[in-house]
């Protein structure tokens, strides 16, 4: 049974930009002039997130993401629409909803900085009135999977991005919060750093069924922890669903890679024509392009087939990089 955990409505967030006017009249003009602009950073923004789902919540810079997450966690209290998260009304209540979310931004950290890891673990533990057995735990889980024991007793300012990250991770989830929100949880980190934080947060979500909003550039993220996704551009949302159908949907170009017994020559360009496009072509390795809207796979692989003996054949799907530029591309015929 579906248990809604995060439900926005018509979710709307504006600001009003005023007009700058030049010299010193526009000066005092400025004082009792109100007129503006009305700029919606968040337009009529609705979507439905269950217990125990992992979503990404993608876009370009400026598209409204950081600001839904503001209203989602009462940072910020919506122009209009209505928002529930955990039952609460966030941004009329911030305290009740705080011990119920946890939060990870890239760019920031929620520890001490002067202080080791884990006086910092120590303190979040107080503040939210975790129980002493519930704490060990919850810290011993961490420990473990984010390999915390090698700089847990260092101060957090001597820390690698990577280190504090983990840091951050183990501090948001020691009050065992039902919902993360997390904005570029892997930003600035290598790829053995990365890998680790997917681990932990694949883990996390299969054995404590904790729904997760996943903001990120890093589309590769999206790919190893998100089934769903939602992508909002200018304030409003473009997709809201299944990231294979995504790729379905906005991707319609696949590649085939056919291996010959033998170079087929430079006859087999001929694929080339209307469906087909010739991407690559290395001794008996071709690579073609193919619309899966116009012609499937096995009929590829069957007009390749008349250039020469086929050994082997493989598919790519089209990368998610490229699927959300071609939606972004396309603009309002996406939305």
């Amino acid at each position: 049974m579906n248990e809604p955990m995060i439900e926005a409505r018509g979710l709307e967030k504006s600001f009003m930009v005023r007009k700058h006017r030049a010299g010193a009249l526009g000066a005092v003009r400025s004082l009792v002039d109100r007129g503006g602009r009305e700029v919606f950073a968040v337009k009529d923004v609705s979507f439905t997130i269950n217990r125990g789902e992992m979503v990404g919540y993608i876009g370009p810079n400026g598209a409204g993401k950081s600001t839904t997450i503001k209203m989602l966690t009462g940072i910020l209290v919506p122009s209009d629409g209505e928002a529930t998260v955990a039952g609460f009304t966030p941004w009329e209540s911030r305290k009740q909803l705080a011990r119920q979310i946890g939060v990870v931004f890239g760019q920031r950290t929620q520890l001490w900085w002067d202080l080791a890891l884990s006086d910092s673990l120590e303190l979040l533990r107080h503040l939210y009135r975790v129980p002493e057995k519930r704490f060990r735990e919850n810290l011993d889980r961490a420990r473990d999977l984010l390999g915390l024991d090698e700089f847990l007793q260092t101060p957090v300012r001597q820390l690698s991005l990577g280190q504090r990250m983990r840091g951050d991770l183990a501090a948001a989830l020691l009050h065992d919060p039902k919902i993360l929100y997390l904005d570029e949880p892997t930003i600035g980190l290598d790829i053995i750093a990365k890998a680790r934080i997917r681990e932990f947060l694949a883990a996390l979500n299969k054995e404590s069924d904790v729904t997760v909003l996943l903001t990120t550039h890093d589309l590769a993220d999206i790919e190893h922890l998100c089934k769903r996704i939602i992508v909002i551009d200018h304030g409003q949302v473009m997709y809201d669903g299944d990231l294979d159908a995504l790729r379905t949907r906005f991707g319609a170009k696949r590649h085939i890679i056919v291996d010959f017994d033998k170079d087929p020559g430079n006859a087999v360009h001929a694929l080339s024509n209307g469906d087909l496009t010739m991407v690559e072509h290395t001794g008996p390795r071709v690579r073609i392009a193919f619309d899966r809207q116009a012609i499937s796979a096995p009929e590829v692989l069957s007009r390749a087939g008349a250039y020469g003996s086929v050994t082997d054949m493989s598919l790519e799907e089209p990368q998610i990089e490229d699927v959300i530029r071609h939606m972004y591309e396309g603009g309002a015929a996406y939305r």
